[in-house]
């Protein structure tokens, strides 16, 4: 087997709008910068998901030491500081966590935006939202603001295998952005070969792959144009090959054994599979 990583991508605020990269550092609850930032109701401090508001796909996110800038169609470009001192208790799924809350202007410039009333938060490092302990290869294991791991592994054999049987029903097909990786390997492969994969290496990075990804009407929305697939699709279509009991299910979810530095063009080296079946 040949591979290598083709892709690169962060999402800074959860839900929004993907950051391709060239490099980017593993660090224990993901990449560094990758969603450590999400939108939350301003009363309640649930999370806001791009399912609920598809205009987040639209909001671009840069961060960097320090502060985070933000830019959308409709958002006056705004730069915020990590926030230090005032906190709040958000929910992420059936998680609490203690944030800290951003300034209240760039919170009052969401709410508009959004037409509804949010704050943005942020996870310091002193916060530890522990992955779901069922799947955790090692005691004390964090994700950041993530649905439940640091990371999410995709092929590209995997994306073209659904893009062929949407075709073969004429139907459109689906970017990867419908998916929202972190890595995407491509290279001699079968379709969701990494459903197999257990233990690999990544350039100089270590990895388990610990439990497929199940998906939500998430990946019926169109990121460039924000609308909903009037045919559930590609949702649909994956009902009818990639259904299991935990749910519909496309790529896999990475655990990392230690810190390291990626870069594009890194090759994806196989170390343990699981047995077939």
């Amino acid at each position: 087997m040949f591979a290598t990583l083709s892709a690169l991508t962060i999402y800074p605020v959860k839900s929004c709008a993907g950051l391709a990269l060239e490099t980017a550092h593993v660090q224990p609850r993901g990449l560094a910068h990758d969603r450590r930032w999400m939108l939350v109701d301003a009363q309640s401090g649930r999370f806001i998901s791009a399912r609920e508001v598809p205009q987040l796909l639209h909001l671009q996110a840069h961060a960097e030491s320090g502060s985070l800038h933000l830019t959308a169609p409709g958002l006056a470009a705004r730069r915020v500081i990590e926030p230090e001192y005032t906190t709040k208790d958000v929910q992420v799924w059936d998680d609490q966590v203690t944030a800290l809350i951003a300034d209240p202007a760039s919170n009052d410039a969401l709410s508009t935006w959004l037409n509804r009333a949010v704050a943005l938060v942020f996870m310091s490092d002193a916060v530890r939202r522990s992955t779901d302990p069922r799947y955790a290869t090692e005691l004390g294991q964090s994700v950041s603001f993530a649905d439940g791991f640091p990371m999410l592994l995709i092929s590209t054999a995997s994306l073209a295998e659904l893009n062929r049987r949407l075709q073969d029903k004429a139907l459109a097909t689906v970017t990867m952005a419908r998916f929202r990786p972190n890595f995407v390997v491509d290279g001699e492969l079968s379709p969701h070969i990494e459903d197999s994969w257990s233990h690999i290496r990544i350039g100089e990075g270590e990895f388990d792959l610990v439990k497929p990804c199940t998906r939500c009407v998430l990946t019926t929305i169109d990121p460039a144009l924000l609308t909903r697939d009037p045919n559930n699709e590609p949702l649909r279509t994956l009902l009818e090959y990639r259904r299991s009991d935990k749910g519909v299910t496309f790529g896999m979810n990475l655990i990392p054994r230690s810190s390291a530095k990626l870069k594009l063009g890194d090759q994806v080296s196989v170390i343990s599979a699981r047995p077939p079946g």
